[in-house]
């Protein structure tokens, strides 16, 4: 691979990754709102659920953003920046019921398993081993969320 190819397969990556990583504050804020504001029957249960949740976001951003700093790149720096580069969308209603916040939560934590999948395929056209590894645990973890609030969902 000649180097503008590297070069451009690696600019692609850390555009991919600061999408994820922007993706992965949405989730995170998501969760965390609801897990302030869930209420009902089922209360502790998902309250709990929502906070293990959260903290496992968040637990990947910092790899993430310096993931992008390791391959040469910027990261994201500002709320503003975060809002510029998600894709997953606010949830700002306050009428939303727990079933509801679970299945926006399933959506969301679905949509980035998708983007995690696309965000692998760039690293391994940028032959980057590493975030190709670190991708497949973050792969994992988005799934396992995606089961527990589908199987609550039933």
């Amino acid at each position: 691979m000649s180097n503008e190819n590297r070069n451009n397969a690696t600019k692609a990556l850390a555009e991919s990754l600061n999408g994820l990583l922007a993706d992965s504050y949405a989730i995170y804020f998501k969760t965390k709102n609801f897990h302030w504001h869930v209420a009902g029957p089922n209360f502790r249960d998902y309250h709990l659920l929502l906070d293990e949740h959260a903290a496992e976001i968040l637990g990947i951003t910092d790899d993430i953003a310096e993931r992008v700093r390791k391959i040469g790149h910027r990261t994201l720096t500002s709320i503003g920046s975060v809002a510029a580069k998600q894709s997953i969308a606010d949830s700002d209603d306050e009428n939303l019921d727990a079933r509801g916040m679970l299945q926006q939560l399933h959506d969301d934590n679905a949509a980035f398993v998708k983007a995690l999948k696309e965000t692998k395929e760039l690293a391994e056209a940028a032959c980057d081993n590493a975030t190709d590894g670190l991708l497949d645990d973050w792969t994992d973890q988005a799934e396992q969320r995606a089961w527990f609030l589908r199987e609550t969902l039933k």
